[in-house]
């Protein structure tokens, strides 16, 4: 593996490592060095030069039109994309059409929402990764419970759903009502 094949980071490697590089400003070598915001590159004569960049160049590429796919709102064809939150699919025309293709599967949990009582609640992640439940019928119902739905009414409180929620004593059912106390351990 040549230098310029060799990867500038890796997890197993200690924070400062050579890049292989020299600083634009003053010649001397740059290092990488580990900050709060990640890896950098970094003029290893700090603090009288201070020289940074990102380790990795953010570059935008180029849309990947996807063949034999189009847009069902404006028939052009879908492309791979680069947003800010990473890769997606959406239309080649844009501005003018904004359509994206939505990649997440959605599991029905099977329990109806409490809130509308018309839509079911689903089992979604966020942009981090964290999974929770929310009602089908968004934007008209924006009911969101943060942990798995149970089709149980609460006896305490009478509210038409429980959550089953994972603690360091075990999982529990408890209702997710603010003002409600209910709690006992699940079977």
């Amino acid at each position: 593996m040549s230098n310029s094949d060799k990867p500038l980071f890796s997890h197993h490697e200690h924070a400062l490592e050579k890049a292989y590089e020299v600083c634009p400003e003053c010649g001397c070598e740059l290092t990488i060095k580990n900050g709060k915001s990640g890896a950098f590159l970094g003029c290893s004569a700090y603090p009288t030069c201070e020289y940074t960049r990102p380790v990795v160049e953010h570059e935008r590429i180029e849309d990947k039109i996807l063949a034999g796919t189009h847009c069902p709102l404006c028939s052009t064809p879908l492309a791979v994309k680069q947003g800010r939150y990473g890769m997606f699919i959406g239309c080649s025309n844009y501005p003018q059409c904004h359509h994206i293709e939505d990649t997440h599967h959605h599991e029905s949990a099977d329990v109806l929402c409490p809130k509308c009582e018309k839509g079911e609640l689903q089992e979604k992640t966020n942009r981090y990764g964290k999974t929770f439940y929310s009602c089908n019928d968004y934007p008209k119902c924006k009911y969101v419970v943060n942990y798995p739905p149970v089709a149980e009414k609460c006896p305490q409180c009478q509210w038409s759903i429980l959550v089953k929620r994972k603690m360091a004593s075990g999982d529990v059912i408890i209702c997710p009502e603010k003002k409600c106390t209910y709690k006992r351990k699940a079977v």
